[in-house]
């Protein structure tokens, strides 16, 4: 079951449809199958699977393998139905960087990606000039200790957690 057109619905360059959000703006219009939260402290739990990234407001993930990983997990499971949706306090910097490497991961270039934001997602996103940066490098950086290296490896990882 994908997501309805709504608020928040963001179709990435490859086509696969995720949501973002603020918190602060109250219960979402429709349910999600799985919440990646980008939040300083320990999320309140959403009632479905969830992961979340510590990621203190107006800055950078606080483990950026850990973030590159959950957004690897995120498009994985977006691409195979989930209804994923990426959730941060105001639902602009945080969630709006999140989705600008999503993005990346999807296909588009390193160099587009805060701009392709801020046009298909909202006109603010990516609030600050190290969360710019942090985009601008996301392209380039690889995930090393075994962990996925691209979204397709974390599609055979989350069919095989999905398995288990």
């Amino acid at each position: 079951m994908g997501w309805e057109d709504g608020p928040g619905l963001v179709v990435l360059p490859d086509g696969t449809r995720v949501r973002g959000r603020g918190l602060r703006a109250g219960p979402a219009p429709q349910r999600a199958d799985w919440t990646l939260f980008l939040l300083g402290a320990a999320p309140p739990d959403p009632g479905h699977p969830h992961r979340w990234v510590r990621w203190p407001d107006f800055w950078l993930p606080t483990d950026r393998s850990d973030a590159r990983t959950a957004f690897a997990e995120a498009l994985a499971r977006a691409r195979a139905g989930v209804r994923v949706e990426v959730v941060c306090s105001g639902g602009r910097g945080r969630t709006g960087t999140a989705i600008a490497c999503l993005a990346q991961l999807a296909g588009l270039d390193a160099g587009l990606a805060v701009e392709w934001t801020r046009t298909h997602y909202h006109r603010r996103a990516v609030e600050t000039p190290w969360q710019r940066r942090y985009v601008r490098r996301f392209g380039a950086a690889r995930v090393g200790g075994g962990e996925a290296q691209s979204a397709d490896d974390a599609v055979v990882r989350f069919r095989t957690d999905a398995e288990a």
